[in-house]
């Protein structure tokens, strides 16, 4: 009986054999002019099939290597006449941070010379027009600004529900992936985000501090009363303070509404009541001066300069914001996020969305498939302090030393899996986060009280994005 070849290893005997011919055709093994060996040759060289041995060189061809002539053979084509494709990706911008993407470009070129990936900063429009997040996408995809877009999964699940999946293209499942992480970028049984990194929000401390100060080090079985009790012994009046987090982002404040109570009723009718635990703790928290220091960072990376500085001895990370300290001398480590009733931490993710209407759409499907392949996902694992999001790379120690300042718990996340939720474990729709954001911001800062702020949440149910940026703007009665 002929055993069958896994796709896994298919896979990586394809990639062998475009890799190899491609390395030839470049170093001048294969020049101008010359016939590449036989399909047949080839299937039997690399152990594939002639259909399989058709789909590399038809790669090759797609980069201008090569020049399939009918019932002739492949020759390699001139330098000279080769066509360069530019495809152009608008970019998150924590994504050089995140994945050291200009040296993954880097290798990308050196694998395919005829494409270029322009990044461009993703960067919204003219103010004035009070343009929103999916506004700014879905005319970066209507207008043929983008090839592929790093996108969030926050900004993913308003472009489907807005029913724009009709301007993206459908990408291929990658062997590995965590199968979390493709579900969330799926719709309609079709994959159309492509994977790369992703993060649950984690507690981050300063080991010298709970040492000087004599006190254990967080674990999993901290409440929030633990951090709290631990952050007023750590703090030092005129010198630190025991805990703080970017108040502003997204990936910080939900967490306590996430926490604060089971998810009940439905999006529209989201359960305001059940979410005012979490709620009072985050204002009890950033209230806490013995605790927690009223400065109001305006970046990810300043509220990482605090802890680096030693101004903090604990603060709320993703693997993503702890790129911050990869090269600092700070001694540090990570704890599963402290909890309320159950543990629960969000989960952020970021993946490669391509447009439908792009006119290089094999180039495109090149690069992504480069993202997701082993390769690509090594290198982030080994450069960075990112997860990627092949389950394989994620989960083994990184292949190179490359003496970046990893905390000693750096595989925590496996262990916490269970805990993770989406932002859409809220059980409010996604859209309304920025308006909601208002109200709460002025009951922390008592300026409303209890009654008002249930007020204000349930009028919150706006029938677009307007709507809901004018009622965040609007002073409260």
């Amino acid at each position: 009986m002929t055993k069958r070849i896994s796709r896994k290893s298919f896979a990586a005997r394809l990639e062998r054999l475009t890799d190899e011919l491609r390395r030839r055709i470049m170093d001048g093994t294969y020049a101008e002019g010359d016939f590449l060996p036989s399909e047949s040759s080839l299937a039997k060289q690399f152990e594939l099939s002639n259909n399989s041995v058709r789909k590399g060189l038809d790669t090759l061809a797609a980069e201008g290597l090569i020049v399939k002539l009918d019932k002739v053979g492949s020759r390699v084509t001139a330098p000279a006449v080769r066509p360069k494709t530019t495809i152009t990706i608008i970019c998150m911008p924590s994504i050089e941070r995140d994945l050291e993407f200009s040296r993954l470009l880097e290798d990308f070129h050196k694998l395919h010379p005829s494409i270029h990936v322009k990044p461009v900063a993703w960067s919204m429009l003219d103010s004035s027009l009070r343009s929103s997040p999916l506004d700014t996408i879905r005319t970066y995809l209507e207008d043929g600004t983008a090839d592929l877009i790093t996108i969030n999964h926050n900004h993913f699940i308003q472009i489907i529900e807005n029913g724009c999946a009709d301007l993206l293209e459908p990408l291929d499942y990658a062997e590995g992936t965590y199968r979390f992480l493709t579900d969330a970028f799926s719709a309609d049984g079709k994959l159309y985000a492509q994977p790369v990194v992703f993060s649950p929000v984690v507690l981050c401390y300063n080991k010298d501090h709970f040492a000087e100060a004599g006190l254990p080090e967080p674990d999993s079985g901290w409440t929030w009363e633990r951090l709290i009790d631990a952050a007023e012994k750590l703090t030092v009046p005129g010198s630190r303070h025991g805990f703080h987090f970017y108040q502003v982002s997204e990936n910080r404040w939900p967490l306590f509404l996430l926490q604060g109570g089971k998810r009940r009723g439905s999006p529209d009718e989201p359960d305001w009541e059940r979410m005012m635990d979490g709620i009072d703790l985050c204002g009890a928290i950033i209230q806490n001066r013995h605790a927690f220091p009223p400065y109001l960072s305006e970046s990810e990376p300043e509220a990482s300069q605090l802890f680096i500085s030693g101004k903090i001895s604990m603060q709320l990370a993703t693997y993503n914001s702890l790129n911050d300290m990869k090269h600092s001398a700070v001694r540090y480590d990570i704890a599963p996020l402290p909890y309320i009733d159950a543990p629960a931490t969000l989960l952020i993710a970021i993946g490669l969305m391509a447009s439908r209407r792009s006119k290089a759409k094999e180039a495109v499907k090149l690069f992504v498939d480069y993202t997701a392949s082993v390769k690509a996902q090594q290198w982030i694992r080994s450069r960075t302090l990112t997860v990627p999001a092949c389950k394989p790379v994620a989960e083994a120690p990184p292949q190179e030393d490359t003496g970046l300042n990893r905390p000693q718990h750096d595989q925590i996340f496996r262990e916490i899996m269970p805990s993770y939720r989406w932002h859409t474990d809220l059980g409010v729709p996604i859209r309304l986060l920025g308006a909601l954001h208002h109200p709460l911001k002025l009951y922390w800062s008592e300026m409303i009280d209890r009654q008002t702020l249930l007020s204000e949440l349930r009028r919150l149910r706006p029938a677009s994005g307007q709507d809901e940026e004018a009622k965040a703007d609007r002073p409260l009665a």
